[in-house]
């Protein structure tokens, strides 16, 4: 086998909870994440030497700027395995949105070369370089509906979500990350999401009580920042969904729909006003 073509995933987070921060800087988190059907195309084949990226987005770096770059570094100083790699990203996942773009492209790009090479690693041994790599990385290896603990390293699988479609509204600027992690620390008081609550929706296969029991410290911040993405919220619920919510740092949004068609009406009023808009569904 010479090339590879793998699909990598956008995730968005039903419940995303601080619990503090740790000695080395990272914060301890306790997260319901959930695969879905949005996608970048991350094609690898081997080559003799050198690691090289190619994408259709002109302002992406094509180095060690690159996480995919850097999760391909990391395969070979792991493994010791001597070769290269070309890598193309076919970017449809939206960038610095809370979707774990980069990070799905990263895990798409080691369970390749885990393949393209014969190196036969273990998905526990994918997790384990991945977490070098970004805290979200090893969830992006396993994906579905997962309880992620720790830095998000400690992974717990859940039932999968009922059936239902998902709409995400992406505004026209992008979140750092760390930035919003680090103003997070100075918040005294934030409107906790009921954990306990979703899981215990998600094992009855209750909809409703898990869009109920959403939430995501984050918000916090964020809106406080971007006011819109309360706007968003609000539009999406009076647009039918039965919870909404920001993923991950933001800034997209998303909205739980019970009816694909309610939900594909949705995307149609919001398109065109927001940069982003796209229907899905749990993967």
């Amino acid at each position: 086998m010479k090339k590879t073509v793998t699909k990598a995933f956008a995730k968005i987070n039903l419940s995303l909870d601080v619990l503090g921060k740790l000695e080395n800087g990272y914060h301890e988190v306790q997260m319901v994440m959930q695969t879905v059907s949005v996608f970048d195309l991350v094609t690898v084949e081997r080559t003799d030497s050198g690691i090289e990226i190619s994408t259709n987005l002109p302002y992406l770096p094509l180095d060690r700027g690159n996480i995919a770059y850097k999760a391909a570094e990391e395969f070979f100083n792991h493994t010791g395995i001597k070769g290269g790699v070309r890598i193309n990203i076919s970017k449809r996942i939206p960038v610095g949105a809370g979707l774990a773009g980069g990070s799905s492209n990263a895990s798409a790009v080691l369970k390749a070369m885990n393949k393209l090479f014969n190196a036969g690693l273990s998905l526990k041994e994918l997790c384990a370089i991945g977490v070098k790599l970004g805290a979200d990385v090893p969830y992006c290896i396993l994906g579905g509906t997962r309880l992620a603990e720790g830095i998000g390293e400690k992974l717990s699988s859940l039932p999968k979500i009922p059936k239902c479609s998902i709409v995400l509204v992406k505004p026209a600027f992008s979140i750092s990350t760390r930035t919003v992690y680090e103003k997070i620390d100075s918040c005294a008081d934030f409107r906790r999401p009921q954990t306990q609550s979703l899981i215990d929706g998600l094992h009855e296969g209750n909809l409703d009580k898990i869009a109920s029991s959403m939430g995501n410290v984050l918000e916090e911040v964020s809106i406080a920042e971007h006011p819109i993405l309360q706007n968003v919220k609000n539009e999406l619920l009076e647009l039918g969904a039965i919870g909404a919510q920001m993923s991950g740092s933001g800034p997209t949004v998303f909205g739980i729909f019970k009816d694909y068609d309610l939900a594909s009406e949705a995307k149609n009023k919001l398109w065109g006003k927001y940069k982003t808009v796209y229907i899905c569904s749990p993967v």
